[in-house]
């Protein structure tokens, strides 16, 4: 212990302060190495959570003792990659997250014996507004949505109710394409009695009408958006049936399609002269007759008996028969009516490049398709699209050189023991990152730690050895180099220099120390010693 309290007292202050430096400093960066590799890979367990879910999920987190990590203020929460799929199962369970809203869970705890019919409805309103709103989130490039629904009672005697509506407030990515705008129509208004997709407003983050709740049918066609899709959906085939002819990415094909939006409705009607067909008959008959007795009229005459007894002189006759028929001409009556949105004409353009062969060279050269093969091409087209000649409908096939020729790049699938293993980028990423902190951990190991240790205990000198001046000052008794000096002088550079000086300051330091110890303990000794240097005479 005494050697090693000297040699620290050796050492000195600076030299001391040094080494607690050099060590504390050792002792963190291999604390944050181990710690960072130590460490759990952490992934995103919820993305865009309010602030009520991200406390739910805390304080469950915290009662499972999970580690986490919060980002976004809040809205993100990252836990070990290895627990991601449980905790999801595990708080999907709890109903959770529950993006922000209340739904129909709100009547699983309320107690129906204390409650109003006010506070029912209440209840199912809003439950039914938080059920949409996750509905309407579960739509791509919606982050958050609210909805707010317009429930109006009938009043009493009245005849008419007046109709519910709803105004929606989304905030997207992006933006919304038309169709999704109507989609989210069409869903709220279907999950509402009585409500209409025309009553429905949608608005987004910017405050930017996407839809109008009060227009009407008519003035939300929809004819550029059918336009659109039948054009894409043709154009695709097209250009799939061609490309299986030319190549991947050796067509290019453009489609117009003219869409007639009015709608006709027409009654036309047809009589037939020659179908007649009898209506009603009608027949009428009259006949009359006249006797010549004297005009008397008696009782006698008149008896039955006495009829067959009475004489006539003559008797006038006459018969009358009247027909009448009535004929019916056949009618057609018929009532057409075409939809909005007929089909008039088509146009298809297709541009496909040339073939390409390699020549006695290698190399690349360019060939014009033959007049027969565009044919096919041609009629493939046309049997795609449905050409129709009367309509009009137009389809060119041109053959020209593209600008560039097409590389497909090849698609290269995993192998050897990285497909083995099935890595992911993130696995390759942390691989790749505890490599870095290693070598890092070396280059400051070597090229920073250590030097700063050598020079702090380079050549130091333990007490006592008188022999050290003369193997640096002196040299040997035949003029050659002492052992010191021979290992000082086989090193070379401005540190090796460095050292030799601290090491012959140091033992002059040490031996004027000595000297001056030995002169306190032993004055009388000393003073002798300096009237015998006074007295010797100097030397030539």
């Amino acid at each position: 212990m005494q050697s090693l309290v000297a040699f620290l007292k050796g050492l000195g202050a600076a030299r001391l302060m040094a080494m607690v430096a050099v060590t504390t400093a050792l002792i963190g960066f291999f604390a944050f190495v181990i710690m960072r590799v130590t460490t759990p890979q952490m992934t995103t367990l919820f993305t865009d959570l309010s602030y009520e879910d991200s406390s739910s999920i805390i304080k469950d987190l915290e009662r499972q003792a999970i580690p986490f990590e919060l980002r976004n203020e809040g809205a993100v929460i990252m836990v070990p990659k290895d627990k991601v799929t449980r905790l999801r199962m595990k708080l999907a369970e709890s109903n959770l997250p529950k993006g922000g809203g209340v739904g129909y869970e709100i009547f699983d705890k309320s107690d129906a014996l204390g409650t109003t019919s006010f506070v029912q409805n209440i209840n199912h309103l809003r439950a039914l507004e938080g059920e949409l709103a996750r509905t309407i989130r579960a739509i791509d490039r919606i982050q958050a949505a609210r909805v707010h629904l317009v429930l109006p009672e009938r009043p009493l005697f009245a005849r008419e109710a007046p109709e519910p509506s709803a105004s929606i407030v989304v905030r997207v990515r992006g933006s919304l394409e038309p169709q999704q705008i109507r989609a989210i129509r069409h869903v709220v208004a279907s999950a509402v009695n009585g409500l209409k997709p025309q009553r429905v407003s949608i608005v987004d983050e910017a405050g930017r009408l996407l839809a109008d709740g009060a227009t009407k049918d008519a003035e939300i066609a929809v004819g550029d958006e059918r336009r659109t899709a039948f054009e894409k959906r043709m154009r695709n085939e097209v250009e799939a049936i061609v490309s299986s002819v030319v190549g991947q990415g050796r067509a290019r094909v453009q489609l117009t399609a003219d869409f007639d939006y009015n709608k006709i409705t027409q009654t036309s009607d047809k009589f037939d002269p020659e179908g007649r067909v009898l209506r009603s008959s009608q027949t009428r008959e009259e006949s009359s007759a006249s006797a010549g007795d004297g005009g008397q009229v008696t009782v006698n005459n008149e008896l039955p008996g006495n009829q067959a007894n009475s004489t006539t002189t003559a008797r006038d006759q006459s018969k009358k028969s009247e027909e009448t028929n009535n004929y019916e001409i056949s009618r057609v009556t018929k009532t057409e009516v075409t939809e909005a949105g007929r089909v008039n004409r088509i146009s298809v353009a297709v541009l496909v490049d040339g073939s390409y062969t390699k020549n006695e060279k290698g190399e690349m050269v360019y060939q014009d398709r033959s007049k027969e093969q565009l044919d096919r091409i041609a009629a493939l087209v046309r049997s795609a699209i449905g050409f129709d000649q009367k309509r009009g409908d137009q389809v060119e096939v041109v053959n020209l050189r593209f600008a560039e020729a097409p590389t497909v790049p090849p698609v290269v699938e995993p192998g050897g023991l990285l497909g083995f293993l099935q890595f992911t980028k993130d696995d390759v990423m942390h691989v790749i990152e505890l490599g870095v902190m290693m070598l890092l951990g070396l280059v400051v190991l070597f090229l920073v730690i250590r030097p700063l240790v050598k020079r702090i205990l380079a050549a130091e000198v333990v007490p006592g050895l008188t022999e050290a001046p003369a193997l640096i000052e002196g040299s040997g008794p035949n003029g050659e180099l002492g052992p010191g000096q021979a290992l000082i002088a086989g090193t070379s550079g401005t540190a090796q220099l460095i050292d030799v000086a601290q090491v012959q300051g140091q033992v002059h330091a040490q031996a004027v120390h000595r000297v001056g110890e030995l002169a306190e303990r032993n004055p009388n000794e000393t003073a002798s010693i300096v009237r015998q240097w006074l007295s010797e005479p100097a030397e030539t």
